[in-house]
């Protein structure tokens, strides 16, 4: 019988099994943010094991808070930044450096297919778009991550989702994401990996795939994960060339990261998305998902652009093709976060940043604190925000306030009316 990618990297990564359904497993990467570590950090020193298994293979960001807005946030940070001097870990980016940390650290290179990646956030599932195995973690599996380099895990079951035909133009990765969402629901894919296939994931770019995979933990995934191809060896060529002898070499080494063809599933959801229209959420679940045009005309107070789903450089030029000389309505505010400096620094060379600003955006640094109602964009109570994030639950941008998720061009495209509205890219139905 042939496995899955998850139980290939399972195998190949397993330290011991105590029980027939848990596996130990070895990690290629601890992953470390100001938010979630700093507890992690605290009990570990007073339990008196102020130690890391390995300063090379942790890598740690202030992304949410950034800089502090108050004592509570610089306390976090400087708990954080202690402790990588303390250590050695290099891989630390503080303030002026910093970006969101499931953009920063594939953008680093710091994620390869194969590998095993432990964060304390649930977003963590971002990386299997490389073809790794990725997963968030509570507090005493972060804090035995970083002392042992471990981590318990079940064993993986794996829902292989097929998706054929060809997006329309102006049809994105998170309107194919918000779709599955809406149709598997919440819970669908509890403690299972969401393995995408298909010639629509083949011809999506490296970022298209890192925002498919961001949402596998909306449906209840573990992790999302997408089989490593040339795409994947061309992104991760500036960081792999010194590894192998060339592309080919390095695709055929990534390919034994891929499922075989007699993998056993737990299910197969198979769609053709040639018809898909751009999504939208509505209400307070991500898996309460309608066509804009359903929802169009529906009021907006704020539109976001940004975070660890939609900030990259790819989105960016998305949405500003659709501003390209216009002006938001004076209804709404625009906040635009791009994700890291690198994607800032493109943004700003290309003029986008320009189009933004332009526009009527206020464009921020790199920070994820809107997205969970902490800085750079809280909804006051009562208020709507048409936003790129990932979670629309109850008060998640700010205690009262409502969340629509929806890609950049649909975004970009509300910003103008003010109200839910598809965009210009898209040419199919309005």
């Amino acid at each position: 019988m042939g496995k899955t990618i998850a139980e290939k990297i399972f195998d190949a990564h397993q330290v011991d099994k105590p029980f027939e359904d848990t596996t130990i497993v070895k990690l290629d990467a601890v992953f470390c943010h100001e938010i979630t570590t700093p507890i992690a950090i605290t009990d570990l020193m007073a339990r008196g094991m102020d130690r890391v298994f390995d300063p090379s293979k942790i890598k740690a960001v202030i992304d949410h808070v950034t800089p502090a807005k108050d004592s509570k946030t610089a306390e976090q940070g400087k708990i954080l930044r202690d402790w990588s001097r303390r250590h050695g870990i290099k891989d630390f980016f503080d303030i002026g450096n910093n970006g969101v940390c499931h953009a920063i650290f594939p953008e680093k290179g710091f994620v390869r297919p194969g590998y095993t990646i432990i964060m304390g956030d649930s977003h963590t599932c971002t990386h299997g778009a490389f073809g790794a195995f990725a997963a968030g973690v509570g507090t005493t599996d972060l804090e035995v991550g970083i002392l042992k380099g471990v981590c318990s895990f079940k064993a993986p079951k794996t829902i292989k989702f097929e998706l054929t035909g060809e997006l329309q133009e102006g049809v994105y990765a998170k309107d194919a994401i918000l779709f599955i969402i809406g149709q598997i629901g919440v819970n669908g894919a509890t403690n299972c990996v969401m393995e995408f296939t298909g010639t629509i994931v083949d011809d999506m770019s490296m970022e298209s795939r890192m925002t498919l995979c961001n949402m596998a933990i909306e449906a209840g995934g573990t992790s999302g994960v997408c089989y490593p191809d040339m795409t994947t060896v061309e992104y991760l060529w500036p960081y792999i060339k010194n590894d192998f002898a060339s592309k080919d070499a390095a695709l055929k080494e990534y390919s034994k990261w891929v499922s075989d063809s007699d993998a056993k599933y737990d299910r197969v959801f198979k769609y053709d998305l040639s018809k898909l229209e751009p999504m939208v959420t509505f209400g307070y679940k991500p898996d309460q998902v309608k066509t804009v045009r359903e929802l169009t005309g529906e009021k907006v107070d704020q539109i976001y652009i940004g975070s660890c789903t939609n900030g990259r450089i790819e989105d960016l030029r998305i949405a500003a093709a659709v501003l390209k000389g216009k002006k938001i309505a004076h209804s709404v505010r625009g906040v635009l976060s791009p994700a890291t400096p690198e994607i800032y620094k493109i943004a700003l060379k290309e003029g986008l940043i320009d189009i933004f600003m332009d526009a009527g955006y206020c464009v921020t640094n790199p920070t994820c604190g809107a997205c969970l109602g902490m800085s750079n964009g809280v909804l006051a109570e009562g208020e709507v925000c048409a936003s790129t994030t990932n979670r629309n639950f109850n008060g998640r941008m700010g205690k009262g306030g409502m969340v629509h998720l929806m890609s950049p061009a649909t975004a970009a495209a509300t910003s103008l009316t003010g109200t839910i509205t598809n965009s210009s890219l898209f040419k199919g139905g309005k």
